[in-house]
């Protein structure tokens, strides 16, 4: 196995003394983290850091500590999952698409993408009427579909959000649930409420979801309709029928953004019964104007664990189908 060049310390220094302590974090964890991800000592000293190590490692170091800096300097603060997501980004241009990295601004705070992958995801759906989001759970492609969204909705440029999903048990099933059907859908939803309510103040929520400015529904409900002027999100798509993601999908209408997302290795649909999003997968694909964004469990941005587990079932299934 080939092994990383040593090189002599390198010191990096920064300017504002006051954003340091964040930057480091409480007893210097931050720093901590670095280290014990890449393999290489950091030794802070004033508004200095000196980096010691393998040559590959100090210059993902020392560009993930000015990512987190640069977070900083623009008023955002740093979580654990933010340090992770500067090393990931390292090496990744700041001009990947033209400009700086991809941001979503929403009214309660701004989201930057933690992988390379989210940041394509974001540019593709800025860029495109019609995005497909595909690949494991805890990737982001649901928060960051809804993010986008309400980014969109404030600034203008649609005058409402649909967001839905299909409920396998929606069809009598869902007749024998207590409470009106609001109540009755609400659970397969909650997801996305999760997600409005990280980006926008929850009065707001409640009064836009009363005036249909948001409408949180099920899948059955897109029938007969023209979505225009919206942005239009189709999650968990894995679990609809190749008839509803086709009625899904003909509901588009002028000045709409729509994204689609799922997990193709997670359908919940009759045995035999294909899967709508992967025949749309099928049919779509190299069609202008749709765009395909597949993640893996390298984007996975939940606990680490999550990520290894799902390489685990992936590599396991990977084996039964030799």
């Amino acid at each position: 196995m080939a092994t990383q060049s040593a090189v002599a310390p390198r010191v990096i220094e920064f300017d504002d003394n006051k954003l340091l302590p964040e930057l480091f974090g409480e007893h210097d964890k931050n720093l901590v983290r670095i280290e014990t991800q890449l393999g290489i000592s950091l030794i802070n000293r004033g508004n200095q850091i000196a980096l010691t190590g393998p040559k590959e490692s100090i210059e993902l170091a020392e560009a993930g500590l000015r990512r987190l800096y640069a977070r900083l300097k623009g008023g955002e603060g740093i979580e654990d999952a933010d340090v992770d997501a500067a090393l990931r980004m390292a090496n990744q241009p700041t001009d990947l698409f033209g400009q700086q990295e991809p941001v979503i601004r929403t009214r309660r705070r701004h989201i930057s993408p933690r992988t390379p992958l989210q940041a394509e995801y974001i540019d593709a759906i800025r860029r495109n009427d019609l995005v497909f989001g595909l690949g494991p759970a805890g990737t982001g492609k649901t928060y960051l579909a809804v993010c986008m969204a309400v980014s969109m909705y404030v600034s203008g440029q649609v005058e409402r959000i649909i967001l839905s999903r299909p409920a396998v048990e929606a069809g009598e099933r869902l007749g024998f649930l207590p409470g009106d059907m609001k109540e009755k859908v609400d659970p397969y939803l909650r997801p996305i409420y999760d997600a409005l309510y990280d980006t926008l103040p929850a009065d707001q929520v409640t009064r836009k979801l009363e005036n249909g400015d948001i409408e949180v529904a099920p899948l059955a409900f897109m029938r007969g309709r023209t979505l225009k002027n919206a942005f239009v999100l189709l999650d968990e798509a894995q679990n609809t029928t190749t008839m509803q993601m086709k009625m899904f999908l003909t509901r588009l209408g002028e000045n709409s953004r729509m994204v689609i997302t799922g997990d193709l290795s997670q359908v919940d649909l009759p045995t035999g019964q294909k899967s709508g999003l992967a025949d749309a997968v099928e049919t779509l694909g190299g069609v202008r104007g749709i765009e395909m964004i597949r993640f893996t469990a390298a984007d996975v941005v939940r606990h680490p664990l999550v990520a290894r587990i799902v390489e685990a079932y992936d590599a396991r299934q990977g084996a039964a189908s030799l």
